[in-house]
C-alpha cells in the first residue's frame, strides 16, 4: 500500500476536496506531474485541465481546474485553483464560454507577449475541451 498523504483542492467558492490520498495528477504548466508522499518542495502554476485524485482507500476523483497553482510538501499538497468544479459537474456552455471570454480578449491585446499568453490560454481551453467533450 502506497504511502498517503493530506490534499487539498480550493477554490474561491469552496474546498472541494480535504483528506487523506495516495496520489494527485495535476494539470501543471509545464506538463501533468504526479504527486506522492515524500515528495520533493515545489510550487507549480496550474493550466486548465484535470485533476485526478486517488484516495488513500483507492477511490478515484476528477475535478476540472481552471489554473492557479499547487503548494508540493513531503507530507502534503494545496492545490489553489482559479476555479475548479468536479468533472461529472462540468457543462459544454461552461467551456464554451469561457473560450468565447478569452477569443474576446485576444482581440484587445495590447502587446505581443500580452498576446501570446491569451493564444497559450485558449489553446490549453480548447484542448480541455476536446478531452471532455468530444465530438
Amino acid at each position: 500500500m502506497a504511502d498517503s498523504f493530506n490534499f487539498e483542492l480550493v477554490s474561491p467558492e469552496r474546498l472541494l476536496v480535504s483528506g487523506s490520498v495516495s496520489s494527485v495528477v495535476i494539470p501543471a504548466t509545464e506538463g501533468e506531474m504526479t504527486v506522492m508522499a515524500n515528495h520533493a518542495p515545489t510550487m507549480t502554476t496550474i493550466k486548465p485541465g484535470v485533476a485526478t485524485v486517488t484516495f488513500a482507500d483507492g477511490k478515484k476523483d476528477r475535478y476540472v481546474v481552471f489554473g492557479g497553482f499547487a503548494d508540493i510538501l513531503p507530507t502534503g499538497c494545496t492545490l489553489l485553483a482559479e476555479s475548479a468544479v468536479h468533472v461529472d459537474e462540468i457543462k459544454s456552455e461552461d467551456i464554451t464560454r469561457r473560450i468565447e471570454a478569452t477569443r474576446a480578449e485576444l482581440e484587445h491585446a495590447s502587446s505581443d507577449e500580452h498576446k501570446f499568453g491569451i493564444e497559450s490560454y485558449l489553446a490549453q481551453l480548447t484542448t480541455l475541451q476536446g478531452t471532455l467533450l468530444p465530438a
